[in-house]
């Protein structure tokens, strides 16, 4: 269900990064306002002109890609405030889009998170460019939680490892393997009636990825000073409300070796009262499925809404 107005027990939503071709954020990164001050912005900080960059980059994850989608976050959570009348009590923020919220909540200011949401970029990129090489995450709808942990103990069963890197729904997944057993896992899938959606370069959100955790630790985040929130979070893994710098800190880090559980946090704004979402940014996923839409009025915060209005002004 769609809304228009918010109430009293609204939550924003950053959502997490899918593919984000430029094409569905080129309206909104050259005509809004307030994202093109933040482009302006992000140019500054990282010496590069970074709706460019954003727009001949050949990487789905790559590092202007990144701060072109944060830009995108942080633009729409402002015209839905300023435009929609929207004052969130929570912020919820799975996978990437706790990077959108770490500015938002004034964790860091809008400059740091930029120059934070860059050097992790990098940071990954030069990780999986030596480890890991042969690790993907594999996304798919329709398929029951106890058909994909049999698929994962077949896998078991064979030597092969495979886990679950994030659960979306009760028939919603993504999970981390090998990329040889890709088209394996495409063929079960299919025989069981799911569907094979997307195959994320580099891979996330899995324990043995804890070397990883390690060096963003030392290499990125203890370059920052992070703040409390201004809002409290729910933490993407377990629903957790988080409300201090450290625990905002643990949970950016966790996100490296923790399975996001979107249910978790969708019970957690339950029972906090919360009545609607307001979903800031390009997404097709966390703003759709029916975990969030049978328990939520959803407000669409998304570039197309902000163009739309634009274009009847």
């Amino acid at each position: 269900m769609t809304g228009a107005a918010p109430d009293a027990g609204t939550a924003l939503v950053f959502p997490g990064m899918g593919p984000c071709p430029w094409e569905s954020v080129a309206g909104l990164l050259t005509t809004d306002p307030v994202a093109r001050e933040l482009c302006a912005l992000a140019d500054d900080v990282l010496g590069y002109r970074v709706r460019e960059a954003f727009r001949d980059a050949g990487d789905d994850y790559a590092e202007a890609v990144q701060v072109g989608f944060l830009i995108s976050c942080l633009a729409l959570a402002d015209w839905a405030e300023r435009e929609l009348g929207v004052r969130p009590v929570v912020c919820a923020a799975p996978s990437f889009g706790l990077r959108s919220a770490l500015a938002f909540t004034g964790v860091l200011s809008v400059a740091d998170t930029i120059t934070l949401t860059a050097l992790l970029a990098r940071s990954v990129s030069d990780y999986f460019d030596e480890h890991h090489r042969d690790v993907v995450t594999h996304s798919f709808a329709r398929a029951p939680r106890d058909r994909v942990d049999e698929l994962i103990a077949d896998l078991a069963g064979r030597d092969e490892w495979c886990e679950i890197s994030c659960t979306v729904d009760h028939d919603f997944h993504m999970v981390t393997l090998r990329e040889h057993n890709l088209d394996w896992l495409r063929r079960r899938l299919r025989s069981i009636g799911a569907l094979s959606l997307y195959t994320m370069r580099p891979p996330t959100h899995a324990p043995a990825f804890a070397p990883l955790r390690q060096r963003l630790d030392v290499e990125v985040l203890d370059r920052f000073a992070f703040g409390e929130p201004r809002v409290p979070l729910i933490a993407d893994h377990d629903g957790a409300v988080v409300t201090t710098a450290g625990e905002v800190r643990a949970l950016l880090l966790d996100g490296v070796i923790r399975s996001v559980r979107w249910p978790a946090v969708v019970t957690a704004l339950r029972h906090l009262g919360i009545g609607a979402v307001c979903v800031a940014g390009p997404d097709s996923l966390f703003g759709r499925v029916p975990a969030t839409t049978a328990h939520f009025r959803v407000i669409a915060a998304g570039p197309r809404a902000v163009t739309r209005q634009a274009g009847r002004a």
